[in-house]
Parts: C-alpha cells; structure tokens; sequence
C-alpha cells in the first residue's frame, strides 16, 4: 500500500514538473535577453581566473570560506560554507570544461565527506548538496556521490521535530536581549530544502520531501509579515509549536528586513515551486520580489545595503557608522533566484525578472564589485558582509557571493542557448 501510494505521489509531482518545465521552456523562448554572450563569456572566464588562482594559493585541506588583511581564512568542513568553493568550482567546470577544475573539486570533496554524518548543524544542504550534489548532476557517479547524499539528507532529517514542523536551527546560544534560544529557526533554512527534495527523488523515500513541504509550509505562515519581508529567526517551543520570539540575529533590528534572509527566501520558495508544482509557492516567491524590487531603499545599482532598513538606524545604533555597507552576496542570491523565477511567470512580470537579474550582473560585474585578476586572493566578488551585529566578515569577498554569482551567469548561459535554466 506505501509503495503504491508513493508511485501515485510521484507520478502526480512528474507530472506537474513536466506542466512547469514546458511553461518555462516556452517563457525562455520569448523573454527578451538584454545581455549577450559576449558579457557572460567575459565574466565566466575571469571568475576560472580568479578561482584558479585562489586554487593554486591556498593548502591541500583549505576550504576557504574569506580573505581578510591579506590572508585566507578557512573554518573547515563543518563551517556552514564549506560547500560553496567546490560548488563554484565545479559551476566553472560545467563552462569550461577544465579538467583541472574537476580534479580540485575532487580534492575538496575528500575533505568535506565526513560531514555526510554531522547531525549538529541545519546547513548540509548549502555544504553537501552545493557541492556533491553538484558533482553528481555533471559526473553521473552515483557510486561515489549518492551515499553521501542519501546519508547527509538522513542526518539533516533528525533536526525535524514534529510540534513546530520545522528544521532546528541552532543547538545553543542566546538572542540579543541576552536570553537563550529554545528552538530557533532562520529563514535561511529554506534553502536547504532543496537538498531534502532531491535526495527525495534520488533515494524513494519521501519522508524527506515531506519534511522539506511541512518546513516550508510552517515558513510562509510564522517568519512572514504582510508586506512579504522576513524576520531573521523564529524561536519555537519545541513541546507545542508555539512561537515565543520573533527576533533578528544578523540584521538591524528585531523588525528589519534583513537583506540576505528576502533573498534565502525569495530562492527558496522559488524552488519549492519548482520542486513540488504547488501554486502557493509561486505566489509567495512573487510576493517577495515585489517586497524586494519595490522598496525604497534599494539602490540604484540593486546593490541592497545589508539591512533593507538601515536607513532607519539612529546615531545611537551600534552599527550606524557601518550602515551604509552593501552587500554583494545579497545580490549574486536574488539575481540567480529571479531568473529561475522569471520561468514560472509570464509576459510583463517575467520581463520584469529577468531585467532586474540582468542589472543586478552588469552591477556584479563591474567595479567596485568585482575583484580584478588576482585581487582579493582570487576571490569574484568584493564587499560582501557576513554578520555586521557579530563582527564577522564585514565588507570581505565571500565563498557564496561567488557561488551564487557563477550560478546566476551559468543559468543566463543556458538562457541565451535556450535551455532551461534549471539543469537536474
């Protein structure tokens, strides 16, 4: 009876995949394209640049995650980051074919498979499946890359707990008004559903995909406000699902729409759509990019500041003489979710995606964003901001900023070749 029902279930979301993939095909046939190959061969050859030559600066066992005062800064596989330089890496391979590339994202994945089995951290799906995920999808091994996922998705599950119908988060630590956190969850969870679901497909078992939709879905109702910006975390009680705080850990303040969370959200709802054909997540992710693209304070060049609402911040904040920072990781996430979006809309508003993504790489690739040859360690992207309320990696290049910009000017590439943007 479970399997019978599972093959029902699978068919139902093939089918809807398939709705959605010829919907998006004919979409990408008729966008007008603003940039053309020219600008994305440009910029996809200086990122193999720059990436082979971080590449050849850094140890054998170095995963790098910054580059700061002249010196690489690596926080190890179990470092929420560690999948996004092999990710990069491999994204540069899938251009350009380099074997090199290949055999250095070989090399680091040696290092960070051991993390298949680290059940303390809700962030597997940014280290794994950015990386191995990746490799499986453009070598085929699935002898080499499938356990790690399967086992990965497995440890990743036991955070799930049934009363609030999320993923934990973090395992201690306090809030800002100095009390510890009870069951906290961060938007940015939403993108790491994306390794549930095809670890989902990948192995059968839909327990995986079920606690992707029931996270998700707890998601949309408790972290969103009515103008569709994000809090930064909820915390649960884990006895009752019951929400004791609605707080901030990396943003201005505890009501700020804090710039990268709009962006992990926007991404993710826009893959959960894509994943599982369910229309309410369309609408959410159309909602978040209307929050996103309509607000007064995003600059010209769509270079958001770190908070969306810093401009709010007094001469008293503590972080006021840092207000005016941008944030190009930001940037790189939403310009590679609105292209993805712009497949699921149509006419106008998918015009309209597709615009916005293509200033915000014009802006991504220029200066003072981009990094010259060799500049910033052989890091991509400049001026990228970690956590300015912890101290951490402000106004430094950073592994994801480089992994999501790749990923954006990959996804354009296919565009331009009329492929689909989303390749599986």
């Amino acid at each position: 009876m479970k399997v019978q029902h599972y093959i029902s279930g699978a068919l139902m979301i093939g089918l809807g995949l398939q709705a959605i993939s010829c919907s998006s095909q004919k979409n990408l046939t008729t966008a007008k394209l603003g940039l053309n190959k020219e600008f994305v061969q440009t910029n996809l050859e200086d990122a193999h640049k720059q990436i082979t030559y971080l590449a050849a600066s850094i140890q054998e066992s170095d995963i790098p995650t910054t580059y700061k005062d002249g010196k690489y800064v690596n926080w190890g596989s179990s470092w929420w980051c560690s999948g996004f330089y092999p990710g990069t890496v491999l994204y540069l391979y899938e251009y350009t074919k380099d074997e090199k590339l290949l055999n250095e994202a070989k090399r680091k994945l040696n290092h960070l498979e051991k993390e298949k089995n680290n059940k303390g951290t809700h962030d597997l799906g940014f280290m794994l499946y950015c990386s191995f995920g990746n490799a499986l999808r453009l070598t085929g091994d699935s002898t080499a890359y499938k356990e790690v996922l399967s086992t990965g998705a497995a440890s990743l599950a036991t955070r799930f707990h049934e009363a609030p119908k999320t993923i934990r988060s973090w395992d201690g630590g306090k809030n800002w008004d100095g009390q510890p956190w009870t069951y906290p969850v961060i938007i940015d969870n939403m993108m790491n559903l994306e390794f549930l679901t095809e670890v989902s497909k990948i192995t059968g078992d839909k327990r995986f995909r079920d606690i992707a939709i029931q996270h998700a879905n707890t998601t949309m109702v408790n972290h969103y406000r009515k103008d569709y910006s994000s809090y930064h975390v909820v915390d649960y009680n884990p006895e009752d699902g019951s929400i004791i705080s609605r707080k901030t850990a990396q943003g201005a303040f505890d009501e700020s729409a804090w710039a990268r969370g709009q962006a992990w959200g926007l991404y993710g709802y826009t893959m959960m759509y894509r994943e599982t054909g369910d229309s309410k997540y369309l609408e959410q992710a159309r909602n978040i990019a209307k929050f996103y693209l309509n607000h007064p304070n995003l600059p010209k060049d769509l270079i958001p500041y770190w908070d969306m609402d810093q401009n709010k911040l007094t001469e008293e904040s503590k972080y006021y003489h840092q207000k005016d920072l941008r944030d190009v990781s930001t940037a790189a996430v939403t310009a590679s979710a609105l292209l993805e979006l712009a497949q699921y809309t149509k006419g106008s508003e998918s015009q309209l995606y597709i615009s916005k993504a293509e200033q915000m790489l014009k802006s991504l690739s220029s200066k003072p964003y981009k990094a010259d040859y060799k500049e910033a360690g052989g890091y991509i992207l400049k001026h990228s901001v970690g956590s300015i309320p912890h101290k951490t990696e402000v106004d430094v290049p950073l592994t994801y900023a480089d992994y999501y910009y790749v990923e954006a000017l990959i996804r354009y590439n296919r565009m331009l070749n009329g492929e689909k943007v989303i390749k599986q």
